[in-house]
């Protein structure tokens, strides 16, 4: 008996292969929809002000005022985003800022140069931070209430040491930092800091275990307790870092400024927060993106510097900051509620 025999195969029939989609699709399907929303808003404000004052907002010793003035904050804000993220909170870090400032520009402390304002200010950030992260950590205090306390210590110790007065820095290797003879590329020394520090902590944040303990920890604490981590523990480092972000900010403050004052780092709590809520940092824990804060600091940055380039009252400029921070807290429940 023979064997039917099987037909030929036909090819004619296979589906095309689907053609990739262009790059820059697959970058909008991975890119997050605050972080576009962040860089529709900054491409919006760069346009008013080039509209608005074409010379001045455009010059390019503007943008590097610009970019200068984001890089205090923009430290302090790279803290703050893991504190956030881990489901804390941290209103001490203006405080701390001109605690470390103040401390750093002493007399005592200028007659050791450069390298010895950098250690005391780092120093005195991580001494903070220290206390913060005990009291939070393992002395069960509430974080608010316990940075509370230390924003009020911090300001009332950083009076105390300068008595009121602005104490001046005389260092002329931490003044030169100031000047444009010092610019690399045209980039002040300030930037080139707060670019350096956004790398390490997008790094810390998004590639290591330290990152990802955060994470767990912010989204559920007792998780994360029951899957291993030491949650005290990593609550500590977190301030601990806060803490040496803040004296890494008071060091730049004075190289900007070339003194100690015991108001620096004015509302710097309130701006960073603001920078890391609008950004995409969850304010109950959970979530956090570097480079989502950095946008919000360079959103309120440019702000601040288009009213002050159109002569625009202040008040005007904290209800569009109000309106922005509104706006960026609607997008997140939105994009909660659609997950």
């Amino acid at each position: 008996m023979t064997q039917p025999v099987s037909p030929p195969l036909d090819n004619t029939n296979k589906a095309a292969p689907v053609p990739e989609p262009p790059a820059w699709r697959a970058f909008v399907a991975r890119a997050d929809l605050r972080t576009l929303s962040l860089v529709g808003v900054l491409a919006v404000l760069i346009l008013i002000g080039g509209i608005t004052k074409p010379d001045e907002f455009l010059d390019i010793r503007n943008l590097q005022l610009v970019l200068t003035q984001a890089s205090v904050i923009g430290v302090v804000t790279v803290g703050m985003t893991f504190v956030i993220t881990s489901g804390g909170i941290d209103l001490s870090v203006g405080a701390i800022v001109a605690l470390a400032s103040v401390w750093a520009t002493t007399v005592a402390t200028q007659e050791y140069g450069l390298a010895g304002i950098l250690f005391t200010a780092a120093v005195v950030g991580l001494g903070c931070g220290l206390v913060n992260g005990l009291l939070i950590a393992y002395g069960g205090m509430v974080p608010f209430i316990a940075t509370l306390a230390m924003l009020a210590s911090a300001r009332g110790l950083a009076l105390q040491i300068t008595d009121g007065r602005t104490q001046i820095v005389t260092v002329d290797s931490v003044l030169r930092l100031g000047d444009r003879d010092s610019y690399v590329l045209g980039i002040p020394p300030l930037v080139l800091v707060f670019a350096l520090v956004t790398v390490i902590g997008w790094l810390l944040l998004n590639r290591t275990t330290f990152g990802r303990r955060t994470v767990a920890v912010g989204g559920n604490a007792e998780a994360a307790r029951l899957a291993g981590i030491d949650v005290r523990r990593q609550r500590l480092y977190l301030y601990l870092l806060s803490g040496l972000c803040c004296g890494i900010a008071a060091f730049l403050l004075v190289i900007l400024s070339g003194s100690g004052q015991n108001t620096n780092g004015n509302l710097y709590e309130l701006d960073a927060i603001a920078a890391a809520i609008i950004g995409g940092t969850l304010l109950t824990g959970g979530r956090g993106t570097i480079t989502g804060s950095v946008l919000g600091v360079l959103v309120f940055t440019t702000i601040t510097d288009i009213f002050a380039l159109n002569n625009l009252q202040t008040d005007v400029q904290q209800i569009a900051k109000g309106a922005i921070i509104v706006a960026a807290v609607l997008v997140q429940r939105r994009s909660a509620s659609t997950t």
